[in-house]
């Protein structure tokens, strides 16, 4: 996880360096492009499947889902400072635990609830309206984290029917192919320079999905949640040794109040499935 975190920084601060010398949906979709030629062999064996009619339909809206909120984060990350962005995305698994209520008939117990409301507090706290200038970009990133919520939701449902490698490599498909037409319109000239650097971001976001897959299956989320807070101390670290950008003790206490309310939120719901799972039957010598 500490290897994920400092993945996704550096995604960060390249996509954040590049600013808008490249139109946002331009750079997602020279970023996929890149995905795709990664996945490439693995979609000449996927696209030889048959798959049900539902299978496809998700693929699509998944693709979708996640093709506006990468744009929108984009956007965000070329015109806020890295810590806001790092923060307000923090609240993805708020929207995936409200979504997963509402659409997928999971329970909203009233842990889940407290956990909620602590974590809108904590992006009020980041956001302070009425306080300070609410930018275009943070109104974007707030898009982005309900848009990436939706794409989660509709991946959670995909992995019950194919393996979460075809998931990843299907939504780079779809996502490449929904940016295109943006792209093309916005099509700004791009130098080789910028094409490498978002060709870096493609290395960097791979690796650390890999990282965190890893991260997964080597301990258990309680144990792996709590450190990507440190994600928005390396954001922190870096807006300010890189970019300039002073650290807002606003943003880090309401990002510090998200990942806390995630943290609680998942070791209870990890708890209560250890209650729930029978033991193995003992075995006998």
């Amino acid at each position: 996880m500490l290897a994920t975190t400092a993945c996704f920084v550096m995604v960060n601060i390249i996509v954040h360096w590049l600013g808008d010398q490249v139109p946002a949906a331009q750079s997602a979709f020279v970023r996929f492009m890149w995905g795709l030629i990664f996945f490439a062999p693995a979609l000449a064996r996927i696209l030889r499947q048959s798959f049900p009619p539902q299978v496809w339909a998700l693929f699509g809206v998944r693709g979708l889902l996640h093709a506006v909120a990468v744009g929108l984060w984009f956007f965000a990350m070329s015109n806020i400072p890295i810590a806001d962005v790092t923060a307000i995305n923090y609240l993805n698994p708020i929207v995936v635990t409200v979504g997963g209520a509402l659409l997928l008939g999971e329970g909203l117990a009233w842990r889940r609830v407290t956990a909620v409301i602590v974590a809108l507090i904590g992006a009020l706290i980041i956001l302070r309206p009425g306080m300070r200038a609410i930018e275009p970009g943070h109104l974007a990133q707030l898009g982005a984290a309900l848009f990436f919520g939706g794409a989660y939701l509709a991946a959670k449902r995909l992995t019950d029917y194919v393996p979460a490698g075809t998931v990843v490599a299907m939504m780079t498909l779809v996502v490449t192919v929904a940016l295109a037409p943006v792209a093309i319109w916005k099509w700004e000239p791009i130098t080789l320079s910028e094409t490498l650097w978002l060709g870096a971001v493609a290395v960097f976001a791979t690796g650390g999905h890999y990282c965190m897959t890893r991260a997964f299956a080597a301990a258990p989320v309680t144990v792996t949640q709590p450190v990507i807070f440190l994600q928005l101390v390396w954001a922190a670290i870096a807006g300010w040794s890189i970019f300039g950008e002073r650290p807002d003790p606003y943003v880090i206490l309401g990002g510090a109040i998200i990942i806390a309310s995630v943290s609680y939120m998942t070791f209870r719901e990890a708890q209560l499935k250890r209650r729930v799972t029978p033991p193995p039957p003992a075995t006998k010598i």
